[in-house]
C-alpha cells in the first residue's frame, strides 16, 4: 500500500476497530513506510499489532521500537534454517529486541506454534531464552509469562486453507467476520488472515463503505454459517485452524 491507500483504509476503519493488525501473510518489517504507518495510525487513535518473523528486527528493531507499536508478535516456528548456529544467532537477536521493546513499555510475544511438529527446535528456543532473558517464567494458558509486557506462547502447528487441502468435516466455527476481517494491499477485504490470495472476497474497501461489505450477501452468509457451527463456503472447510475452535 501506498501512504495515500493508508490513510485512506484507516479513514473507512475509524469507528469500527480499535486495533490495526500489519499482517496477511508476507512480513511487514519490509515494507520501507511501516513506521509512518504506525505513526500515522496512532494519530488516529489506532493501536498497532504486528506479526514478524523476526528475521529483520536488527535492521528495523530500532524504528520499530520508535514507532509507537502497541504489540509485537514474533513467530519463532517460522525461522527456517535448519543450521543450529544460525538459529542461536536469530534466538539472540529476538531476545535482545524483546527484552528492549518490552522494557519500552511495548508487548511482545514469542510464539512456538509447531506442536507436534517441531524437531527439538522448540526446546532448544526455551533452553535459550531461560538462559539470557531473567524473569518470573510463570506458566498459564496459553504460555509463559517471563516478564512484565514478554510473553512466551505455544501452540499446535495448523495446515493453511487450501482448495487442494482436505475436508475436514462438516462442522466447522471461525471468528472470521464476528471480531476481525482482513484488508489485501490493493484493497479487497477477506473475512480473515488467512484468506492471503483473496479467494472470499467480500469487496473492496477503496469502493465501498465497511458496512457495505461486511453486511452483504456473502457476508452475512459466512457470519451466520459460523454462529451455526458450518461453514458457507468451501475454502473454511478446508481450514485447518478453524478446527481449533469446534471442541
Amino acid at each position: 500500500m501506498t501512504r495515500e491507500q493508508f490513510c485512506a483504509v484507516l479513514d473507512k476503519l475509524e469507528g469500527h476497530t480499535k486495533y490495526i493488525y500489519y499482517h496477511l501473510m508476507g512480513e511487514p518489517l519490509m515494507h520501507p513506510l511501516l513506521q509512518e504507518f504506525i505513526r500515522i495510525a496512532s494519530g488516529k487513535g489506532f493501536l498497532s499489532v504486528i506479526t514478524t518473523n523476526g528475521t529483520l528486527l536488527v535492521e528495523r528493531g530500532e524504528e520499530l521500537i520508535e514507532s509507537g507499536v502497541y504489540k509485537v508478535n514474533i513467530s519463532l516456528h517460522s525461522f527456517e534454517n535448519d543450521d543450529e548456529t544460525g538459529f542461536l544467532k536469530y534466538m539472540g537477536q529476538v531476545a535482545d529486541f524483546a527484552e528492549k521493546a518490552s522494557q519500552a513499555g511495548i508487548i511482545v510475544v514469542m510464539r512456538l506454534w509447531n506442536k507436534g511438529f517441531d524437531d527439538g527446535r522448540a526446546d532448544l528456543a526455551l533452553e535459550f531464552l531461560r538462559n539470557h532473558i531473567s524473569g518470573e517464567w510463570e506458566e498459564n494458558t496459553r504460555g509463559l509469562r517471563i516478564h512484565h509486557k514478554l510473553h512466551l506462547e505455544w501452540g499446535d502447528r495448523f495446515e493453511w486453507p487450501d482448495m487442494e487441502a482436505p475436508l475436514y468435516g462438516e462442522e466447522v466455527y471461525c471468528y472470521g467476520l464476528r471480531d476481525h476481517f482482513g484488508i489485501l494491499c490493493d484493497g479487497r477485504v477477506v473475512p480473515c488472515c488467512l484468506d492471503s490470495d483473496g479467494l472470499l472476497e467480500l469487496g473492496n474497501i477503496f469502493e465501498n463503505s465497511i458496512d457495505e461489505i461486511v453486511n452483504a450477501p456473502r457476508g452475512c452468509a459466512i457470519r451466520e454459517g459460523f454462529e451455526g457451527r458450518h461453514a458457507a463456503e468451501e475454502l473454511c472447510r478446508r481450514c485447518g485452524y478453524a478446527q481449533r475452535f469446534v471442541t
